[in-house]
C-alpha cells in the first residue's frame, strides 16, 4: 500500500535535496539575457564622477539668480572640459551631459532666459542646484548594483555597459531531458493505425515550458510501454541531463512500467510516489547520483500542471536564482466548495481590474485531467489547500498566474 504525502511535504522534500552545483561560464553581456549572475556586480566608480548638467542651459552661481544681466563668457559642449570658471556676474553656456564648470552650482534652462547681446536675463527663476546631477546620483563606488542570482534583463545589460563590463560570469543552465511514454502515443507526423492511438503533446509542451524557464532541453521523444525501452531511455537521459522528466507510466495499471524501472532497474532513491494533489496524485520523484527524476502523469493537463509545480522550481534551484512561481491573491466571482482532502489546482480565467486580480470560470470545461485547452487565453490556477474552507463568492483566493511564467 502506497503512502501519499501532502503537497506541502512534497515541496519541502524537493527543496531540501542536495543537487550537483552547476558550473559557470562567461558570456558577452548581450548574450547573457535571461541568464543568472554568478557573482555580485559592484561599482568601481561613482556615476557621475563629477557634477554634471542634466539640461541645456547656463551654468551660474545661485547667488546671481537675481542679477539683472549675466555675461556669457564661454560655451561648454558635452565631452569637453571648459577652462574658464563661473564667477560673480558671469555664466557659461552648458549642454546636457557636460561637466558643470568650476564655480557654478545651478543651471538655468535655455527657455528661462532672454539673450541680450552677449548676456542673459533670467526671466524665470529656479531653485538652488537645479538640473545638476550630483556625484554618485546614478550609483556610488563600491555599491552592489546587481546581486548574485539576478536574472539578467535589459536594465542589467545597460548597467553592465556603463561599468565597462563586456563579459559576465553566469550560472550554466541545467539540462532537462523530456520523454513521453505509452504504446498508444503517436509523435508528430506518425500515421494513426488504429482508433485507440492518441497524439502526444506532452513532450513538446514540457520542452517549451522548461526551455522558456531557463533550462537547456534534451528531447527524447516517445518511448513504448516496455521495461527495456524505458530502462534504456532513462539511463541515457541520466548520463546527459540534470533533470529527467517523463510523462505516463506512474499509476497502478499493468503497463505502468516507469515506476518499476526507476525503483528496480535504476535503483534510484525514491523521494516520494503519490501526493494528495489534484491533478497528478501519482507523481513520482527520485534521485540518482545527484540527478533528479520527475515522473509525471500521462494526461496533458495533469502533466503540464505538475511540471509547473515541480519541475520549474527544480530548474530555479539548479540555476541558483531568485525565481519563484507567480502566486498572487485574486477575488473570485462565485462560490467554490471544497470537494476533497487534497490540494487542488483548478483552471480559471484571470483579469486585472480595479487594482486587483479577478477570476472566473467562463468557458472552462469540466472533466478529466486531459483538458489542456483550459490553459488557453488568460489562464490561472486556483489553489485550494487540503485543509481549506469552502470558498465564497467575493473571497480573496490564491492563484498561480500561468501567463506570467516565461
Amino acid at each position: 500500500m502506497r503512502n501519499f504525502i501532502s503537497y506541502e511535504k512534497s515541496l519541502e522534500i524537493l527543496n531540501n535535496i542536495s543537487i550537483n552545483k552547476q558550473g559557470t561560464e562567461k558570456l558577452f553581456i548581450t548574450n547573457a539575457i535571461g541568464r543568472v549572475t554568478a557573482k555580485n556586480i559592484i561599482a568601481d566608480h561613482n556615476s557621475p564622477e563629477l557634477p554634471t548638467s542634466a539640461m541645456d542651459g547656463y551654468a551660474i552661481r545661485y547667488e546671481d539668480i537675481n542679477n539683472n544681466l549675466l555675461e556669457i563668457i564661454d560655451k561648454n559642449p558635452a565631452g569637453s572640459i571648459v577652462e574658464k570658471e563661473v564667477s560673480r556676474g558671469v555664466c557659461i553656456k552648458t549642454f546636457t551631459g557636460s561637466l558643470m564648470p568650476k564655480g557654478s552650482d545651478t543651471l538655468i534652462p535655455i527657455e528661462n532666459v532672454e539673450i541680450l547681446d552677449n548676456k542673459i536675463k533670467i526671466i524665470k527663476e529656479v531653485p538652488f542646484g537645479f538640473a545638476v546631477r550630483e556625484i554618485g546620483e546614478n550609483y556610488k563606488k563600491d555599491e552592489v548594483l546587481i546581486k548574485k542570482g539576478t536574472i539578467i534583463g535589459f536594465a542589467e545589460i545597460g548597467v553592465l555597459a556603463s561599468l565597462n563590463i563586456s563579459q559576465i560570469e553566469v550560472i550554466i543552465n541545467p539540462t532537462v531531458a523530456i520523454a513521453s511514454t505509452g504504446s498508444e502515443v503517436l509523435d508528430l507526423g506518425e500515421v494513426q493505425t488504429n482508433e485507440s492511438q492518441i497524439r502526444s503533446s506532452n513532450h513538446l509542451t514540457l520542452e517549451v515550458l522548461c526551455k522558456s524557464n531557463g533550462a537547456n532541453t534534451l528531447q527524447m521523444g516517445i518511448v513504448k510501454d516496455d521495461i527495456d525501452s524505458i530502462t534504456n531511455l532513462l539511463k541515457m537521459a541520466l548520463q546527459k541531463a540534470d533533470i529527467v522528466v517523463t510523462t505516463g507510466g506512474v499509476s497502478v495499471g499493468d503497463y505502468d512500467f516507469v515506476q518499476d524501472v526507476i525503483k528496480d532497474k535504476l535503483k534510484a532513491e525514491v523521494l516520494f510516489h503519490g501526493v494528495t494533489v489534484k491533478p497528478g496524485m501519482h507523481i513520482l520523484a527520485a534521485i540518482k547520483d545527484g540527478k533528479i527524476i520527475i515522473a509525471l502523469p500521462g494526461f496533458a493537463y495533469s502533466s503540464t500542471v505538475c511540471a509547473i509545480l515541480y519541475v520549474l522550481p527544480l530548474i530555479y534551484k539548479f540555476r541558483d536564482s531568485n525565481e519563484s512561481l507567480p502566486i498572487v491573491k485574486a477575488r473570485i466571482n462565485q462560490n467554490f466548495p471544497r470537494k476533497m482532502s487534497k490540494t487542488i489546482f483548478t483552471a480559471c480565467n484571470v483579469e486585472y481590474v480595479d487594482n486587483e486580480y479577478k477570476i472566473n470560470f467562463d468557458g472552462k470545461r469540466q472533466g478529466t485531467s486531459a483538458i489542456l485547452t483550459n490553459m488557453l487565453e488568460s489562464p490561472a490556477l486556483l489553489i485550494q489547500k487540503d485543509d481549506s474552507d469552502d470558498i465564497k463568492s467575493g473571497d480573496l483566493v490564491d492563484i498561480l498566474l500561468l501567463n506570467n511564467l516565461k
